[in-house]
């Protein structure tokens, strides 16, 4: 005999009943009328001050810009007092006057300091409006309070969220509906159809005007983290470069002692055996640390990069450089003050990493104008000048935007070796770069290897 075991995936009873689209789609309209009407309806959300950074609160005075930022309050208020007046103007001098043009004030100004709540004093002030007033040719909204509830939809739907204002319509006109079936008998002129049109109009401009705005935000949001991506890319980028050009510099030095520390017990006739094993560890050494070397800079090498076949520049190569960017269209004068010698590798290639980009710039952004390259050699480091002048006035060549990764790079160079670095625009409408590469003596140098 089979036993058969049946396995029941979901509760039984109402709890695990699967429900349909459109009920889950109702649930969640009323969940989302009851956060956006019904909690918190009165809690306290003052409207803050206007920015005063737009295109014409900018250009006011000092008092006048203070006082712009409260532009949104005023016209508020006086909206509220238009109301008031109308329904002044609809009754005879009295209590009743007043207490019709206070229906219709306090609903517009509690938008200011609580928008829900302004929302539902509007459909109890428009029915004691309603009764007590003088107007009877229209129901259920007299024109004082026809004006307040108008403009409470709006504030409110200026104040919150898109869906909101879909929520107000609708409430508005069951309350039209409502209080005409209501309280309405006698009454054959109703607004309720004006009503709904008008602030159908006002919501849809409002909620158009909301979602636009926020549409900004969020483009300016995205434009600022791709800028910040961008430029954390564009570092990497030229970071990584930097890294290429050195790990060639690095691992030539390295090959060098490897040989070296072979070759030298050779060069001494019966060497002693505690030298002979100081070498062998030094070229152990010296071999390990390039296979290190390889494997971790290694990475940072693209899969279509092909290793030099000539040596990396130095400053003994740039009068080549200036040779090719005068062929290029940029005039460029050079001089060298100082006692020339011989730096370190990666300070010559630095240095003329940074005159070439600096040229490049100077093609892209002043085609046609002149540049000058100091270098100078002082005791203790180097220091690199690069001027180009304003472009000819007759712009017979566009200059080219580039894209934006030169002075990055420079600046990532000049940050590698401990140096300073400072660039301007001259007042003649050029542009100066200004570098300082600290060398160290060789003394100190050792001392600080030691």
């Amino acid at each position: 005999m089979t036993q058969t075991t049946h396995t029941q995936t979901t509760p039984p009873g109402p709890a695990g009943r699967q429900r349909s689209p459109e009920f889950r789609f109702a649930a969640d309209a009323l969940r989302g009328l009851r956060q956006d009407l019904f909690r918190h309806a009165f809690a306290y959300r003052p409207l803050l001050p206007m920015s005063v950074d737009g295109p014409v609160a900018r250009r006011l005075p000092g008092r006048m810009k203070e006082y712009a930022a409260w532009a949104p309050h005023a016209t508020v208020a006086a909206l509220g007092v238009l109301a008031a007046l109308v329904g002044l103007a609809d009754n005879e001098l009295g209590l009743r006057a007043l207490l019709c043009a206070l229906l219709a004030l306090v609903p517009v100004l509690l938008t200011l300091v609580r928008p829900v709540g302004a929302l539902w004093l509007s459909f109890v002030a428009t029915t004691f409006t309603a009764v007590i007033g003088n107007d009877w040719d229209t129901w259920p909204w007299l024109p004082s309070s026809f004006i307040s509830h108008v403009v409470v939809l709006a504030v409110v739907a200026a104040r919150t969220r898109p869906r909101t204002a879909a929520w107000m319509w609708l409430l508005t006109a069951v309350y039209g509906f409502w209080a005409g079936a209501a309280f309405g008998f006698g009454h054959y002129d109703t607004d309720v159809a004006p009503m709904l049109l008008l602030s159908a109009l006002i919501l849809l401009a409002v909620t158009v005007r909301h979602i636009r705005r926020e549409a900004e935000r969020e483009v300016t949001a995205q434009q600022t983290v791709t800028e910040h991506e961008r430029s954390r890319r564009t570092l990497l980028e030229e970071r990584t470069t930097i890294a290429r050009e050195l790990h060639d510099v690095v691992a030539h030095h390295m090959s060098v002692v490897a040989i070296q520390a072979e070759a030298a017990p050779y060069r001494v006739e019966n060497p002693p055996e505690e030298l002979e094993k100081a070498f062998v560890t030094i070229r152990e050494n010296a071999v390990a640390a390039l296979t290190e070397l390889r494997r971790v800079l290694g990475v940072v090498r693209a899969e279509d990069y092909a290793a030099p076949d000539a040596p990396q520049p130095t400053l003994a190569d740039l009068d080549g450089l200036l040779a090719n960017v005068r062929q290029a269209g940029l005039t460029v004068d050079k001089a060298v003050t100082g006692a020339v010698r011989e730096l370190p590798q990666g300070v010559e290639l630095s240095a003329y990493r940074i005159v070439q980009e600096a040229l490049s710039n100077a093609l892209r952004h002043a085609p046609g104008a002149s540049a000058r390259v100091e270098i100078g050699y002082v005791l203790g480091g180097l220091g690199l000048r690069i001027v180009n002048g304003p472009p000819p006035a007759p712009h017979l060549i566009k200059p080219s935007p580039g894209a934006g990764h030169g002075i990055t790079g420079m600046r990532e160079r000049v940050s590698m070796l401990n140096g300073e670095m400072t660039t301007t625009p001259t007042g003649e409408g050029g542009y100066e770069v200004t570098v300082f590469l600290p060398v160290p003596a060789a003394g100190s140098a050792i001392e600080g290897e030691a």
